[in-house]
């Protein structure tokens, strides 16, 4: 099969890969295909495949809101490196999946765009953003989209007004149906003064240092705040700080995040929110909410 994908001249191709640096809990996952388009005509022709085939596959983003449990995909893990174009047309911005947030932002605001300043220190691509419907500061990405282009399961290119991207609270149309894969975001930013701009940003960027601990490998947020409350209060109240399963931990730095304290498995990571889920469960009566992706 190996040998077959790699006649489609679709682009990169690699077999058993490991994806720990492809994600940021920096977990150990053996892909059996790590597949890099080249084009949106090499990406239906990969699908086309895959389908025929009956392989599963996922688009990976920056890996920086997913959990490998297990240390074994069986399948192909597609990356949509080629979507990285940003047109700018006044105050209508259009910019490929697979561009980095952080990038799109510091670009953007060193041209005197605002809307993005919230976004400035999270770390996935716009695609997978979308998806989730990021925020921070009280603020979310859906407020400056105006349209998304992606494919459908059944490989044609469809466009979707804002109104059908159904956004709420960490959700949207995508997050609902995963086999829809984003290609493309419209967004409509304003102009503000580039030093106002950019002062806003720092400020940002030090509230998320003070209050997230950066140096060890996560995924941000692990759960949902529930309504009217917040997570990290409610685990950190039961005296989950530092709790440890394997080389993951509650971080006692912020407890909504968990982190890999260095060799961390997938599977302990997961333990460790199961435990926390039923902590909160048996004593607080409150349902969280994952936010990460499992794979």
């Amino acid at each position: 099969m190996f040998e077959k994908l790699k006649q489609l001249q679709i682009g990169k191709v690699y077999e058993n890969y490991d994806l720990k640096n492809l994600n940021t809990y920096q977990v150990s996952c053996l892909a059996k295909y790590l597949i890099y388009p080249k084009d949106l005509a090499s990406l239906i022709c990969l699908l086309t495949f895959l389908k025929k085939e009956q392989i599963c596959y996922r688009v990976l983003g920056n890996g920086s809101n997913v959990l490998f449990v297990n240390p074994i995909f069986d399948g192909a893990i597609i990356k949509l490196d080629c979507l990285k174009q940003i047109e700018i047309q006044g105050n209508t911005i259009v910019v490929g999946a697979s561009v980095p947030l952080i990038f799109l932002v510091n670009k953007l605001s060193n041209m005197g765009y605002t809307g993005l300043e919230f976004a400035c220190g999270i770390p996935g691509v716009i695609g997978a953003s979308i998806a989730m419907n990021v925020g921070a500061l009280n603020q979310e990405i859906s407020s400056v989209v105006q349209k998304v282009k992606a494919l459908t399961p059944d490989l044609k290119i469809k466009e979707f007004s804002k109104e059908e991207l159904l956004f709420s609270y960490r959700n949207s149309f995508f997050k609902q149906h995963k086999d829809y894969i984003i290609l493309e975001v419209t967004l409509e930013l304003e102009k503000k003064d580039v030093k106002e701009i950019l002062q806003t940003i720092k400020e940002n960027n030090q509230i998320r240092k003070s209050k997230q601990p950066l140096f060890y490998p996560s995924a941000g947020s692990v759960f949902k705040n529930p309504s009217h409350d917040s997570a990290g209060r409610i685990i950190d109240q039961l005296g989950l700080k530092g709790k440890r399963i394997g080389g993951a931990m509650v971080s006692e730095k912020h407890a909504n995040f968990i982190i890999n304290t260095g060799d961390a498995t997938g599977k302990e990571i997961y333990e460790l929110i199961l435990f926390v889920q039923k902590e909160v469960k048996e004593k607080c009566q409150i349902d969280l909410v994952l936010e990460q992706e499992l794979l």
